[in-house]
Protein backbone atom coordinates (compact mmCIF):
# COMPACT_ATOMS: atom_id res chain seq x y z
CA UNK A 1 0.00 0.00 0.00
CA UNK A 2 3.12 2.69 1.10
CA UNK A 3 5.04 1.85 -2.30
CA UNK A 4 1.35 2.59 -4.45
CA UNK A 5 0.86 5.59 -2.65
CA UNK A 6 3.28 8.02 -4.54
CA UNK A 7 1.41 5.99 -7.72
CA UNK A 8 -1.46 7.44 -6.63
CA UNK A 9 -0.73 10.94 -6.38
CA UNK A 10 1.45 11.16 -9.05
CA UNK A 11 -1.74 10.33 -10.97
CA UNK A 12 -4.06 12.99 -9.25
CA UNK A 13 -1.38 15.43 -9.77
CA UNK A 14 -1.07 14.60 -13.44
CA UNK A 15 -4.81 14.47 -13.91
CA UNK A 16 -5.08 18.10 -12.39
CA UNK A 17 -2.25 19.42 -14.78
CA UNK A 18 -3.63 18.17 -17.70
CA UNK A 19 -7.02 19.60 -17.09
CA UNK A 20 -6.06 23.46 -18.10
CA UNK A 21 -5.54 24.00 -21.25
CA UNK A 22 -1.86 25.03 -22.73
CA UNK A 23 -1.12 28.19 -21.86
CA UNK A 24 1.01 28.76 -25.37
CA UNK A 25 -1.93 26.89 -27.34
CA UNK A 26 -4.13 30.26 -25.64
CA UNK A 27 -1.76 32.67 -26.74
CA UNK A 28 -1.28 31.29 -30.04
CA UNK A 29 -4.91 31.50 -30.51
CA UNK A 30 -5.13 34.72 -29.44
CA UNK A 31 -2.27 36.26 -31.38
CA UNK A 32 -3.84 34.21 -34.86
CA UNK A 33 -7.51 35.74 -33.57
CA UNK A 34 -6.32 39.25 -33.54
CA UNK A 35 -3.82 38.93 -36.34
CA UNK A 36 -6.79 38.49 -38.67
CA UNK A 37 -8.58 41.22 -37.51
CA UNK A 38 -4.94 43.61 -37.34
CA UNK A 39 -4.41 42.63 -41.07
CA UNK A 40 -7.90 42.68 -42.45
CA UNK A 41 -8.48 46.36 -40.58
CA UNK A 42 -4.45 47.44 -41.07
CA UNK A 43 -5.79 51.09 -41.20
CA UNK A 44 -7.10 51.69 -37.37
CA UNK A 45 -8.59 55.16 -37.98
CA UNK A 46 -10.63 54.11 -41.17
CA UNK A 47 -14.60 54.83 -40.53
CA UNK A 48 -16.91 51.83 -40.88
CA UNK A 49 -19.22 51.91 -43.65
CA UNK A 50 -22.24 49.55 -42.30
CA UNK A 51 -25.53 51.87 -43.37
CA UNK A 52 -23.55 54.90 -42.63
CA UNK A 53 -20.30 55.69 -42.08
CA UNK A 54 -19.57 55.71 -38.51
CA UNK A 55 -15.78 57.01 -36.85
CA UNK A 56 -13.27 54.36 -35.46
CA UNK A 57 -14.18 55.65 -31.52
CA UNK A 58 -17.34 53.87 -31.48
CA UNK A 59 -18.37 51.11 -28.81
CA UNK A 60 -17.44 48.18 -31.58
CA UNK A 61 -14.27 49.33 -31.94
CA UNK A 62 -14.03 50.32 -28.25
CA UNK A 63 -14.67 46.81 -27.27
CA UNK A 64 -12.31 45.41 -29.45
CA UNK A 65 -9.44 47.33 -27.60
CA UNK A 66 -10.16 46.18 -24.05
CA UNK A 67 -9.88 42.68 -25.68
CA UNK A 68 -6.23 44.16 -27.44
CA UNK A 69 -5.24 45.66 -24.42
CA UNK A 70 -5.89 42.34 -22.27
CA UNK A 71 -3.77 40.58 -24.91
CA UNK A 72 -1.24 43.08 -24.31
CA UNK A 73 -1.01 42.47 -20.96
CA UNK A 74 -0.11 38.86 -21.58
CA UNK A 75 1.78 39.38 -24.33
CA UNK A 76 3.36 42.91 -24.95
CA UNK A 77 4.27 43.56 -27.97
CA UNK A 78 5.12 46.79 -29.80
CA UNK A 79 3.00 46.76 -32.23
CA UNK A 80 -0.53 46.19 -30.22
CA UNK A 81 0.49 49.33 -28.20
CA UNK A 82 1.04 51.34 -31.67
CA UNK A 83 -2.58 50.19 -32.71
CA UNK A 84 -4.10 51.37 -29.89
CA UNK A 85 -2.16 54.63 -29.77
CA UNK A 86 -2.55 55.58 -33.66
CA UNK A 87 -6.31 55.20 -32.98
CA UNK A 88 -6.49 57.38 -29.93
CA UNK A 89 -4.48 59.87 -31.05
CA UNK A 90 -6.25 59.97 -34.44
CA UNK A 91 -9.56 60.71 -31.93
CA UNK A 92 -7.63 63.02 -29.84
CA UNK A 93 -8.39 60.89 -27.73
CA UNK A 94 -12.04 62.36 -28.14
CA UNK A 95 -15.34 60.55 -28.23
CA UNK A 96 -17.93 60.52 -30.82
CA UNK A 97 -20.84 63.31 -30.40
CA UNK A 98 -18.33 65.26 -27.81
CA UNK A 99 -17.29 65.61 -23.94
CA UNK A 100 -21.20 66.46 -23.01
CA UNK A 101 -22.97 62.99 -24.76
CA UNK A 102 -24.17 61.15 -21.85
CA UNK A 103 -24.66 57.51 -24.27
CA UNK A 104 -22.46 54.87 -22.38
CA UNK A 105 -21.79 53.79 -26.01
CA UNK A 106 -19.14 57.00 -26.89
CA UNK A 107 -17.91 56.96 -23.54
CA UNK A 108 -16.79 53.12 -23.82
CA UNK A 109 -13.81 54.29 -25.97
CA UNK A 110 -12.56 55.63 -22.68
CA UNK A 111 -11.83 52.57 -21.08
CA UNK A 112 -8.57 52.10 -23.69
CA UNK A 113 -8.15 55.79 -23.18
CA UNK A 114 -7.47 55.51 -19.55
CA UNK A 115 -5.44 52.07 -20.48
CA UNK A 116 -3.44 53.66 -22.72
CA UNK A 117 -2.41 56.52 -20.26
CA UNK A 118 -1.87 54.22 -17.10
CA UNK A 119 0.76 52.95 -19.67
CA UNK A 120 2.29 56.74 -20.09
CA UNK A 121 0.66 59.42 -18.42
CA UNK A 122 -0.57 62.45 -19.95
CA UNK A 123 -3.09 64.35 -18.90
CA UNK A 124 -4.16 65.24 -22.59
CA UNK A 125 -5.10 61.25 -22.94
CA UNK A 126 -7.35 61.19 -19.84
CA UNK A 127 -8.43 65.15 -20.43
CA UNK A 128 -11.99 64.46 -22.51
CA UNK A 129 -13.30 61.37 -20.77
CA UNK A 130 -12.59 62.27 -17.45
CA UNK A 131 -14.69 65.90 -18.61
CA UNK A 132 -17.31 63.93 -19.89
CA UNK A 133 -17.82 61.34 -16.31
CA UNK A 134 -17.18 64.61 -14.38
CA UNK A 135 -20.56 65.76 -15.75
CA UNK A 136 -22.38 62.69 -14.75
CA UNK A 137 -21.02 62.52 -11.17
CA UNK A 138 -22.22 66.48 -10.83
CA UNK A 139 -26.05 65.76 -12.53
CA UNK A 140 -28.47 64.08 -10.53
CA UNK A 141 -29.98 62.10 -13.54
CA UNK A 142 -29.66 57.88 -12.52
CA UNK A 143 -31.25 56.89 -16.13
CA UNK A 144 -28.46 56.80 -18.92
CA UNK A 145 -28.14 53.21 -18.84
CA UNK A 146 -31.33 52.42 -20.29
CA UNK A 147 -30.03 48.88 -21.97
CA UNK A 148 -27.63 47.02 -20.28
CA UNK A 149 -25.15 46.60 -22.97
CA UNK A 150 -24.45 50.35 -21.94
CA UNK A 151 -23.27 49.17 -18.43
CA UNK A 152 -20.16 47.50 -20.22
CA UNK A 153 -19.42 50.87 -22.18
CA UNK A 154 -20.15 53.42 -19.25
CA UNK A 155 -19.71 51.40 -15.90
CA UNK A 156 -15.55 50.56 -15.95
CA UNK A 157 -14.90 53.82 -16.88
CA UNK A 158 -16.45 55.17 -13.62
CA UNK A 159 -14.48 52.59 -11.77
CA UNK A 160 -11.41 53.70 -13.45
CA UNK A 161 -11.64 57.07 -12.75
CA UNK A 162 -12.12 56.16 -9.19
CA UNK A 163 -9.19 53.63 -8.89
CA UNK A 164 -6.80 56.44 -10.94
CA UNK A 165 -7.86 59.26 -8.68
CA UNK A 166 -9.56 57.92 -5.50
CA UNK A 167 -12.43 60.18 -5.54
CA UNK A 168 -15.40 57.97 -4.29
CA UNK A 169 -17.99 59.95 -6.19
CA UNK A 170 -17.01 58.15 -9.10
CA UNK A 171 -17.90 54.85 -7.37
CA UNK A 172 -21.10 56.17 -6.14
CA UNK A 173 -22.40 57.19 -9.57
CA UNK A 174 -21.47 54.22 -10.62
CA UNK A 175 -23.47 52.74 -7.74
CA UNK A 176 -26.47 54.61 -8.24
CA UNK A 177 -26.72 54.16 -12.03
CA UNK A 178 -26.16 50.49 -11.82
CA UNK A 179 -28.56 50.36 -9.24
CA UNK A 180 -31.36 52.42 -11.22
CA UNK A 181 -30.81 50.18 -14.69
CA UNK A 182 -31.11 46.96 -12.00
CA UNK A 183 -33.91 48.01 -9.87
CA UNK A 184 -36.11 50.74 -11.30
CA UNK A 185 -35.92 50.79 -15.44
CA UNK A 186 -38.62 48.97 -17.18
CA UNK A 187 -40.80 49.10 -13.80
CA UNK A 188 -39.45 46.88 -11.70
CA UNK A 189 -35.71 47.00 -13.03
CA UNK A 190 -34.13 45.14 -15.78
CA UNK A 191 -32.79 42.32 -13.94
CA UNK A 192 -34.63 39.64 -12.72
CA UNK A 193 -32.93 38.29 -9.02
CA UNK A 194 -35.53 35.07 -9.60
CA UNK A 195 -33.60 34.26 -12.60
CA UNK A 196 -30.30 35.80 -11.88
CA UNK A 197 -30.74 37.05 -15.87
CA UNK A 198 -30.80 40.15 -17.16
CA UNK A 199 -33.60 42.08 -19.69
CA UNK A 200 -32.06 43.89 -22.73
CA UNK A 201 -34.52 46.70 -21.74
CA UNK A 202 -38.02 47.64 -21.00
CA UNK A 203 -39.52 46.30 -24.11
CA UNK A 204 -38.63 42.73 -22.86
CA UNK A 205 -39.62 42.99 -19.60
CA UNK A 206 -42.87 40.23 -19.20
CA UNK A 207 -45.69 40.40 -20.31
CA UNK A 208 -42.91 39.90 -23.30
CA UNK A 209 -42.20 36.13 -24.29
CA UNK A 210 -40.46 34.33 -26.52
CA UNK A 211 -42.86 32.30 -29.03
CA UNK A 212 -42.25 29.23 -27.08
CA UNK A 213 -43.76 31.29 -23.99
CA UNK A 214 -40.67 31.71 -22.06
CA UNK A 215 -38.76 34.90 -20.74
CA UNK A 216 -36.62 36.51 -23.27
CA UNK A 217 -33.10 36.54 -22.13
CA UNK A 218 -30.11 37.72 -24.96
CA UNK A 219 -26.93 35.68 -24.56
CA UNK A 220 -24.62 38.67 -25.60
CA UNK A 221 -26.45 41.24 -23.20
CA UNK A 222 -26.42 39.60 -20.26
CA UNK A 223 -22.90 38.91 -21.31
CA UNK A 224 -22.14 42.66 -21.27
CA UNK A 225 -22.96 43.15 -17.91
CA UNK A 226 -21.35 40.02 -16.70
CA UNK A 227 -18.09 41.34 -18.21
CA UNK A 228 -19.04 44.91 -16.48
CA UNK A 229 -19.21 43.26 -13.31
CA UNK A 230 -15.96 41.32 -13.79
CA UNK A 231 -13.92 44.64 -14.82
CA UNK A 232 -15.37 47.04 -11.92
CA UNK A 233 -14.61 44.14 -9.44
CA UNK A 234 -11.05 44.01 -10.84
CA UNK A 235 -10.64 48.04 -9.93
CA UNK A 236 -12.98 49.13 -7.03
CA UNK A 237 -11.11 48.64 -3.15
CA UNK A 238 -11.90 45.37 -1.17
CA UNK A 239 -14.18 47.84 1.04
CA UNK A 240 -15.76 49.57 -0.94
CA UNK A 241 -19.15 49.61 0.50
CA UNK A 242 -21.05 48.41 -2.56
CA UNK A 243 -18.57 45.81 -3.26
CA UNK A 244 -20.43 42.74 -1.87
CA UNK A 245 -23.49 43.80 -3.91
CA UNK A 246 -21.82 43.64 -7.07
CA UNK A 247 -20.15 40.34 -5.98
CA UNK A 248 -24.02 39.06 -5.64
CA UNK A 249 -25.39 39.61 -8.39
CA UNK A 250 -22.53 38.34 -10.35
CA UNK A 251 -22.53 34.65 -8.46
CA UNK A 252 -26.38 34.45 -8.84
CA UNK A 253 -25.57 35.33 -12.54
CA UNK A 254 -22.98 32.59 -12.72
CA UNK A 255 -25.39 30.20 -11.36
CA UNK A 256 -27.94 30.81 -13.88
CA UNK A 257 -25.58 30.74 -16.98
CA UNK A 258 -23.69 27.74 -15.93
CA UNK A 259 -27.41 25.73 -16.33
CA UNK A 260 -28.04 27.11 -19.18
CA UNK A 261 -24.87 25.96 -20.98
CA UNK A 262 -25.31 23.75 -24.32
CA UNK A 263 -23.97 20.38 -24.33
CA UNK A 264 -21.38 21.28 -26.72
CA UNK A 265 -20.05 24.34 -24.83
CA UNK A 266 -21.68 27.12 -26.30
CA UNK A 267 -24.52 29.25 -25.00
CA UNK A 268 -27.57 30.18 -26.93
CA UNK A 269 -28.18 33.76 -28.78
CA UNK A 270 -31.59 33.42 -26.54
CA UNK A 271 -30.40 32.00 -23.25
CA UNK A 272 -34.47 30.29 -21.83
CA UNK A 273 -35.27 29.15 -25.03
CA UNK A 274 -33.22 27.18 -28.09
CA UNK A 275 -36.26 27.32 -30.29
CA UNK A 276 -35.99 30.49 -30.60
CA UNK A 277 -33.27 31.72 -32.62
CA UNK A 278 -31.17 29.36 -30.65
CA UNK A 279 -27.94 28.07 -32.05
CA UNK A 280 -24.14 28.05 -30.48
CA UNK A 281 -23.11 31.76 -30.78
CA UNK A 282 -19.32 33.04 -29.96
CA UNK A 283 -19.76 36.68 -28.08
CA UNK A 284 -22.42 35.49 -25.21
CA UNK A 285 -20.11 32.56 -25.06
CA UNK A 286 -16.67 34.36 -24.81
CA UNK A 287 -17.94 36.96 -22.25
CA UNK A 288 -19.53 33.98 -20.18
CA UNK A 289 -16.16 32.20 -19.96
CA UNK A 290 -14.47 35.64 -19.40
CA UNK A 291 -16.45 35.88 -16.29
CA UNK A 292 -16.43 32.62 -15.48
CA UNK A 293 -12.38 32.32 -15.49
CA UNK A 294 -12.31 35.01 -13.11
CA UNK A 295 -14.21 34.33 -10.83
CA UNK A 296 -12.18 30.94 -10.92
CA UNK A 297 -8.58 33.21 -10.81
CA UNK A 298 -9.92 35.36 -7.74
CA UNK A 299 -11.60 32.59 -5.63
CA UNK A 300 -14.85 33.92 -6.30
CA UNK A 301 -16.27 30.94 -7.86
CA UNK A 302 -15.99 27.24 -6.82
CA UNK A 303 -13.12 25.81 -8.54
CA UNK A 304 -14.66 22.33 -8.97
CA UNK A 305 -18.09 23.24 -9.83
CA UNK A 306 -16.64 25.97 -12.86
CA UNK A 307 -13.85 24.56 -14.13
CA UNK A 308 -15.63 22.36 -15.85
CA UNK A 309 -18.34 24.77 -17.71
CA UNK A 310 -15.02 26.54 -18.36
CA UNK A 311 -13.06 24.58 -20.35
CA UNK A 312 -16.03 23.05 -21.77
CA UNK A 313 -16.93 26.49 -23.66
CA UNK A 314 -13.51 27.51 -23.91
CA UNK A 315 -12.41 24.15 -25.59
CA UNK A 316 -15.15 24.76 -27.80
CA UNK A 317 -14.10 28.61 -28.63
CA UNK A 318 -11.40 27.39 -29.57
CA UNK A 319 -12.19 24.21 -31.86
CA UNK A 320 -15.42 25.41 -33.81
CA UNK A 321 -15.11 29.66 -33.65
CA UNK A 322 -12.08 29.91 -34.51
CA UNK A 323 -10.69 29.35 -37.92
CA UNK A 324 -7.60 28.65 -39.06
CA UNK A 325 -6.87 31.95 -40.48
CA UNK A 326 -8.22 33.83 -37.38
CA UNK A 327 -11.75 34.63 -38.53
CA UNK A 328 -14.84 33.68 -35.82
CA UNK A 329 -17.52 31.84 -36.88
CA UNK A 330 -20.76 31.68 -34.84
CA UNK A 331 -20.37 35.66 -34.20
CA UNK A 332 -24.06 37.36 -33.62
CA UNK A 333 -23.48 40.89 -35.67
CA UNK A 334 -25.26 43.80 -33.96
CA UNK A 335 -28.73 44.02 -32.31
CA UNK A 336 -30.70 43.93 -29.49
CA UNK A 337 -31.98 40.60 -29.19
CA UNK A 338 -31.54 36.99 -30.43
CA UNK A 339 -33.72 37.56 -33.81
CA UNK A 340 -30.86 40.61 -35.05
CA UNK A 341 -28.15 39.39 -37.42
CA UNK A 342 -29.61 36.48 -38.03
CA UNK A 343 -28.57 33.46 -39.26
CA UNK A 344 -25.31 32.92 -37.39
CA UNK A 345 -23.31 30.70 -38.97
CA UNK A 346 -19.34 29.60 -38.91
CA UNK A 347 -18.57 31.40 -41.88
CA UNK A 348 -20.77 34.15 -42.06
CA UNK A 349 -19.61 37.67 -41.55
CA UNK A 350 -20.60 39.50 -38.82
CA UNK A 351 -22.11 43.38 -39.73
CA UNK A 352 -19.07 44.36 -37.33
CA UNK A 353 -16.01 42.06 -36.74
CA UNK A 354 -14.42 43.76 -34.16
CA UNK A 355 -16.59 44.09 -30.91
CA UNK A 356 -16.64 39.87 -31.49
CA UNK A 357 -12.63 39.88 -31.20
CA UNK A 358 -12.47 41.93 -28.42
CA UNK A 359 -15.04 40.11 -26.78
CA UNK A 360 -12.90 36.68 -27.54
CA UNK A 361 -9.55 38.22 -26.89
CA UNK A 362 -10.95 39.19 -23.06
CA UNK A 363 -12.14 35.57 -22.68
CA UNK A 364 -8.79 33.95 -23.54
CA UNK A 365 -6.94 36.15 -21.44
CA UNK A 366 -8.57 34.80 -18.49
CA UNK A 367 -8.33 31.27 -19.77
CA UNK A 368 -4.47 31.90 -20.00
CA UNK A 369 -4.63 33.27 -16.25
CA UNK A 370 -6.15 29.62 -14.72
CA UNK A 371 -3.54 27.78 -12.78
Amino acid sequence: MLLALPVALGTVIQMQAQELPDKGDILRTMVKVNDYFMTKYADCTAPSHVGIARPSNIWTRGVYYEGLIALHRIYPEARYYQYALDWAEFHKWGLRNGNTTRNADDQCCGQTYIDLYKMSPDPEKIRNIKICMDRLIHTPQLNDWSWIDAIQMGMPVLAQLGDLTQDKRYFEKMYQMYAFTRNNHGAKGLYNPAEGLWWRDKDFVPPYKTPGGKNCYWSRGNGWVYAALVRVLDLIPADEIHRKEYLADFTAMSEALKKYQRTDGFWNVSLHDPTHFGGKETTGTSLFVYGMAWGINNGVLDRKTYLPVVLKAWNALQKEAVHTNGFLGWVQGTGKEPKDSQPVTSDKVPDFEDFGTGCFLLGASEMYKLE
